[in-house]
């Protein structure tokens, strides 16, 4: 009878936890990351053009941000990326995130910058940074040669 009491009451719990919300209505998880609903930003200057990414909320971000404003020479890779080596090592995470969308930024490893401009599948591990909120015009911006570009806070 104890047994089965205490099963009773074991599978009760779960149902009562199972149908409990949280108060994390302002929070979007990524597999990751998490990211704040109410994220920093920041601006992304190449040429003429302004960009504003929208940032996660991690380690990465934090220590990135503590380095800005930041002007780098990125290198053109595969006709979809732009890169640079970071002189120092930042915090990483790496996780694949299977399709690399327009406009993300990411840490490659511990210390490259990846800002892409075109979408495709990929199999290498990153650690998300934040994504250029509206994207329109960014690959005419960067153009298909290296380019300069400023990382300002917002």
């Amino acid at each position: 009878m104890k047994i089965t009491f205490a099963f009773l009451l074991s599978i009760s719990c779960i149902q009562l936890f199972a149908c409990t919300t949280t108060n994390e209505n302002n929070k979007i998880h990524y597999p990751d990351n998490t990211i704040n609903i109410d994220t920093t930003s920041m601006k992304i200057i190449i040429g003429d053009a302004v960009f504003t990414a929208i940032l996660n909320n991690n380690a990465t971000v934090k220590a990135f941000k503590a380095k800005l404003p930041i002007t780098l020479k990125m290198k053109e890779l595969n006709g979809n990326e732009k890169y640079v080596e970071l002189p120092e090592n930042l915090p990483n995470n790496g996780v694949n995130p299977g399709t690399i969308q327009t406009g993300d930024i990411m840490l490659y490893g511990s210390n490259i910058l990846v800002l892409f401009y075109k979408s495709f599948s990929t199999s290498y591990s990153y650690t998300r940074i934040g994504r250029i909120e509206n994207s329109t015009g960014l690959s005419k911006a960067l153009g298909a040669a290296n380019v300069t570009i400023t990382f300002e806070a917002d």
